[in-house]
């Protein structure tokens, strides 16, 4: 049998890394031949060779270990074309992506190297004028680029004009992302078993402009209606870039979903529940 194979990746500072080393350490104690890939920003710092995240992926490395939050996790998949599973340990605040806690770490990952069970989640696809940007797992964020103006758009949904309003911006997010930004923005929760898109206006200047939840298979373009008016485009808060009305912007599903190492056993509502209360 093939030596397991485990990445880490993890915020830069005191704590996560520490409890990085701690991991790594354990996980080599106990002989059964574990081969361990430390990303490159992280190695110099417990005295390790580096690895890029995209070298991991090269290595098919079983599952990353990522120690911090959300953003951690989701930093780590904007580095690979076809996501490997990913164990979130959490040192950030309120964490929907991280379902390991500190003092679970250690007894959680001994007992993955038995075998586990992956969760995949749905990403979606940005092309930027024909041109495949990064995928998102959470949302795509369409934001004014001048604070305080708003910015006229059009949804258009399967070739067919569904909503054409004045906002801030609007976010399509995933079924996983419904309980990040799209949430704060009045959205609906949604399971992430439904395979969903869900459509979230912000701050419209109508009242009728509601969020939708549209099938998970469907073509979203998005247009800007005014000449002049410029828009930024944010994938997961990691990446952005200016659009303005003569852009094409199209959002459909992305083929490779992101995977999730699941360690979790009271399911999705008791995590909402925990997480909101």
């Amino acid at each position: 049998m093939a030596a397991i194979k485990i990445g880490f990746v993890s915020r830069q500072q005191p704590e996560p890394v520490r409890l990085v080393q701690t991991l790594i350490q354990s996980i080599e104690s106990e002989g059964r031949g574990v081969e361990v890939f430390v990303d490159e920003d992280l190695a110099p710092r417990i005295g390790r060779q580096g690895s890029s995240v995209a070298e991991m992926e090269r290595e098919k490395v079983d599952f990353i270990v990522s120690v911090g939050g959300d953003g951690t996790i989701l930093r780590t998949i904007h580095k690979m074309a076809d996501p490997l599973p990913i164990l979130g340990i959490n040192m950030g605040t309120l964490g929907f992506l991280v379902d390991v806690e500190p003092k679970d770490a250690m007894a959680t990952l001994k007992k993955l190297l038995s075998g586990f069970v992956v969760d995949e989640r749905s990403r979606l696809k940005l092309l930027l004028n024909g041109v495949c940007m990064p995928c998102a797992t959470n949302e795509i964020a369409f934001l004014t680029a001048s604070p305080a103006k708003m910015i006229e758009f059009e949804i258009i949904v399967d070739g067919a004009l569904m909503e054409d309003f004045r906002a801030d911006g609007v976010i399509v997010a995933t079924s996983t992302g419904s309980t990040a930004y799209a949430m704060s923005a009045g959205g609906p929760i949604v399971d992430p078993r439904v395979d969903a898109i869900v459509l979230v206006p912000m701050a419209p200047f109508k009242l009728s402009s509601r969020p939708w939840v549209i099938p998970g298979e469907s073509i979203i373009e998005v247009r800007l209606k005014l000449p002049g008016k410029e828009a930024l485009v944010v994938v997961d808060g990691q990446t952005s870039h200016t659009i303005s009305s003569q852009d094409r912007v199209v959002i459909s599903k992305a083929k490779k979903p992101a995977r999730f190492v699941k360690v979790e056993k009271d399911g999705f509502y008791a995590k909402v529940k925990s997480k909101l209360t």
